[in-house]
């Protein structure tokens, strides 16, 4: 693949205070057709033709602009690219259709507590600072208002390009194979040779009364620091003071709040995002995930921090680095040209190359409690909230710091003798040597164990030559899915074993070596990845953790609200409601979100939680793959810990990985909720189409033409939502294709998306029966090229590898036997294959989660700020509503006594 970057030095910082969210609409509206090229998503069916994307993004002081696509058609694609920045059309027609794509990426936006934290600290600058600004936009800010006042909007779209789209405020980064740059003297971007806007003249933008308070409703400390810009980048003060302060081992801070209980996890840092570092300031933030006897130690709490307050690893990264995905890495390198010298873009943001203690020391001295600003979000909170933010909606309430600790603070306190820095690294990689690679190395992972208790396959690395390696293992127990309380102890039970690990794999983190441990629906996976040489300790380390599981009672409630609330915050975001939805009705014997959720709130006791650990580890099947820089004898050896340690049974029978699949009924269901987060009125629909044919091994709807006149007729010109796609869908090994917008009930009922989805189909089956011969083979041609896209990195392979193991169906050959397949396939197949689902075979399944808003009968909708914190504990009911004679579908109104009536098919696997 060949990628391009354009970082542009102009943000939502350079918006006119008559129009917030114009930098942001102006990104949106660049790619909408150019002089050159006038379609307006000629740009992106281009990519898709021809296996690539693009994207764009807009901070408080970049624009950053960037795509990818097959080698071959990378020229092309650049000139087409290229016309956005030189000759946009910018169709005034087309600006009240994009404007409602804003709206809808700030409604979807909305909900999220980082955002609401964001914009309110915004409002707390001086007045005319360019932090108080509403960056997003939306449909009042532009289009609504300008309206009432006269103003312009497409006149001042147009000079802000003008002004601020100049030559040289761009960097240009380009990755590819072997290509010379096609622009020449006609392309020639504007250049007004006008400074570039810079912000580093504001002094002390929080330097307002009210800055220093507690802000109760977010639980972060904030503290205003000098631009970051003003330090050498070699010296990276902040870096220093946020490993330590975000340390998870042995005499760090959270080590000290976890003993206590009083919290899960911290986070200390610079985001890096525009707002929290730019030319004008930089925000160090500190964000403590509390317990519930956390939230009654609040000020104490804080103490701990503030007392915490009183690199050779980053070398071996650098040098052993893969390669990266081209798309991220000149996004990447785009924006560095605007931080670092040229001799050091490649290398600035990730070695340290000059230590300087008085940088760090002068940094540490702006950590203080006389500039700290504290959020501090808990439902305990609720009813004692009557401010509201302007554009979030956020509701808070303020009040000064406590005389007490704000003194206290002041003083010369006493330290915590538990704290002290971090100790000697035992996981720090020395041997950095690749074993050379036998003759016999095969293409595919070969199965070297098979035993009763399970099977390892392996791969050496024969490709990319690095001294890393990755260690993977699925441990399958059929105990999971026999009962809604067994899926919950399972979960606690993962949560319990990364919370047991966090504090003595810190170390091994900070080595660059990484590990998880995911619940999955059917059993535990373990990974483990990174330098070889000491990965071996960090497998060890999980597996014996894993057989000496110990909880104590506080830690174990600890975890179980933890959960809890895990739970909730699924079930009141649309699209995981929307999903959890799909897969109970198709997924034979799946425990839905509420009854995990109520299982979870009826209470569990440590008896019970102990009986399950330990019959879970008694018998069990373990499969693995061991793939990179180690040889065949080491890789058996993990299998060999694994049941050493664990001294488990073999199962007596095979235990599914999959669930069986519900046959859908030859006809459209609709299955339609009421969203359980009150007030907010982001709606989700999906329509999804299942596809029953024992013999097919792709979907032909992986062929590009499916998505980009999706994303044209509902989004670009139906403007039903910001996020709109198709998408294949593999449930339990059954294929199936659907497509998903998310939209607002103020704006579209989620019946009319339904039927406007609907239309799109028709209008597709058109395209399909006009689609020539010449343009399928070419569309044909470009997905076989994209099948045969090397791996950019050993984990891509891997990650491919394991996808074949976790699912059973060891077809590590798929890519091979897909682009045969393809070469047989025809438009005559393509047009029936999807007749056929379309017609009398047809078997679809609506979903919609339905938001709150005039177009879905609320009146007055209640804040979503408030809702969240009201619903939390109680056990949630889904509100099943029936569909209106407009859309006219049989409505699902109990999930399980409409599954109770329908064929179950069998396990499904390829095999040949």
């Amino acid at each position: 693949m060949s990628a391009a970057a354009l970082a542009i030095c102009i943000g939502s910082f350079c918006d006119p205070d008559d129009l917030p969210g114009l930098a942001h609409f102006l990104e949106h509206m660049v790619f909408m057709g150019s002089k050159k090229y006038p379609d307006e998503n000629g740009f992106d069916t281009f990519l898709k033709k021809h296996g690539g994307s693009d994207n764009a993004s807009t901070d408080a002081e970049r624009t950053v602009f960037h795509f990818d696509i097959q080698k071959k058609y990378f020229k092309e694609a650049l000139d087409r690219w290229a016309q956005f920045f030189i000759h946009p059309l910018m169709i005034k027609d087309a600006i009240d259709r994009e404007v409602e794509a804003v709206d809808s990426e700030y409604q979807i936006a909305r909900p999220s507590d980082a955002n609401r934290r964001e914009i309110l600290l915004g409002s707390l600058a001086k007045p005319g600072y360019p932090m108080r600004k509403f960056f997003w936009g939306n449909a009042e800010t532009l289009k609504h208002v300008p309206k009432k006042k006269n103003i312009d909007t497409y006149a001042r779209l147009r000079d802000f390009w003008k002004r601020h789209y100049s030559a040289h405020y761009m960097n240009l980064v380009v990755q590819s194979r072997g290509i010379k740059l096609p622009f020449s003297e006609e392309q020639i971007i504007n250049d007004d040779g006008l400074p570039k806007p810079t912000f580093n003249y504001l002094k002390d933008p929080f330097d307002t009364p009210e800055f220093n308070k507690i802000y109760r409703g977010m639980w972060i400390f904030s503290f205003l620091l000098l631009g970051e810009n003003q330090f050498k980048f070699h010296m990276k003060p902040l870096f220093y003071i946020s490993w330590l302060m975000g340390h998870e081992g042995k005499g760090s801070v959270l080590s000290v709040l976890r003993k206590k209980f009083w919290a899960l996890a911290l986070f200390g840092g610079n985001g890096e995002t525009g707002f929290e570092q730019n030319s004008a300031y930089s925000l160090f933030s500190i964000s403590v995930t509390l317990t519930d006897e956390g939230l009654e130690h609040f000020y104490e709490v804080v103490s701990l921090l503030e007392i915490e307050i009183k690199i050779k690893i980053e070398g071996n990264g650098f040098c052993f680095q893969e390669q990266a995905d081209p798309l991220e890495y000149v996004e990447n390198i785009s924006e560095y040209m605007h931080i670092y010298q040229k001799e050091d873009l490649l290398i600035g943001d990730q070695l340290l190359t000059e230590y300087k203690p008085e940088i760090i020391a002068d940094v540490l001295n702006h950590l203080t409690p006389q500039k700290v600003n504290i959020f501090f979000l808990s439902p305990i909170h609720e009813g004692m909230c009557h401010l509201k933010e302007k554009w979030f909606g956020t509701k808070y309430c303020v009040s000064d710091i406590d005389e007490y600790w704000r003194k206290l603070w002041a003083t010369d306190f006493e330290l915590n003798p538990e704290f002290h820095l971090p100790g000697e690294n035992k996981y720090i990689a020395t041997d950095f040597s690749v074993k050379p690679f036998s003759k016999k190395a095969t293409e595919y992972p070969q199965k070297i164990l098979n035993t009763p208790q399970g099977c390892l396959w392996y791969k050496e690395d024969n490709k990319f030559g690095v001294p890393k390696a990755f260690i993977c293992f699925y441990l399958v127990s059929p105990l999971i899915q026999q009962s809604a309380l067994n899926v919950v102890l399972f979960d606690v039970f993962v949560n319990i074993l990364s919370q047991n690990l966090a504090e003595p794999a810190y170390e091994a983190d900070v080595a660059q070596l990484e590990y998880k441990v995911l619940a999955k629906e059917h059993g535990l996976i373990i990974r483990v990845k990174g330098f070889n040489h000491k990965l071996p300790l960090l497998f060890q380390l999980v597996i014996n953790h894993l057989a000496d599981l110990s909880i104590s009672p506080s830690a174990f409630q600890m975890i179980i609200e933890h959960v809890k609330k895990t739970y909730f915050n699924y079930l009141i975001q649309t699209d995981t409601l929307s999903k959890d939805l799909r897969l109970t009705v198709l997924e034979y014997g799946r425990w839905s979100l509420t009854e995990k959720y109520q299982t979870i709130t009826n209470g569990i006791s440590l008896e019970s939680f102990l009986e399950f650990v330990k019959a879970f580890k008694s018998q069990l099947w373990v499969e693995g793959l061991v793939q990179g820089n180690f040889t065949a004898q080491e890789s058996k050896e993990f299998m060999n810990y694994i049941v050493q340690k664990l001294c488990f049974l073999p199962l007596i029978h095979p235990c599914p990985i999959q669930f069986r699949v519900i046959e859908l009924p030859n006809a459209h269901i609709l299955c339609k909720v009421k969203s359980l987060h009150k007030g907010d009125p982001n709606s989700d629909v999906t329509v999804y189409y299942q596809v029953i044919e024992i013999r097919i091994l792709f979907i032909p709807f992986d062929i590009p033409p499916y998505c980009e006149p999706c994303f044209d007729f509902l989004r670009t010109k139906n403007t039903l939502g910001y996020q709109v796609y198709p998408s294949i869908r593999n449930t339990s090994g059954i294929l199936g294709f659907s497509v998903t917008v998310t939209t607002q009930a103020a704006k579209y009922n989620t019946e009319f998306v339904d039927r406007k989805i609907e239309e799109f189909m028709v209008l597709f089956e058109e395209k399909l029966r006009n689609l020539s011969e010449e343009e399928f083979l070419a569309q044909i041609s470009a997905l076989i090229k994209l099948k045969r896209t090397d791996d950019s990195n050993l984990g891509e392979e891997v990650d491919r590898n394991w996808n074949e193991v976790v699912t059973q169906q060891y077809l590590f050959d798929r890519l091979a036997r897909e682009i045969v397949a393809l070469k047989s396939f025809t438009r005559t197949h393509l047009l029936n294959w999807f007749l056929m689902h379309r017609g009398k075979h047809k078997r679809v399944l609506s979903t919609h989660v339905v938001g709150y808003g005039k177009q879905e009968g609320d009146v007055e909708a209640p804040q979503t700020s408030t809702t969240k914190e009201s619903l939390f504990g109680k056990t949630p009911e889904l509100t099943f509503l029936p569909s209106s004679p407009r859309l006219n579908l049989p409505a699902i109104r109990d999930i399980r006594a409409f599954t109770s009536t329908l064929n179950i098919l069998p396990y499904h696997r390829i095999v040949k």
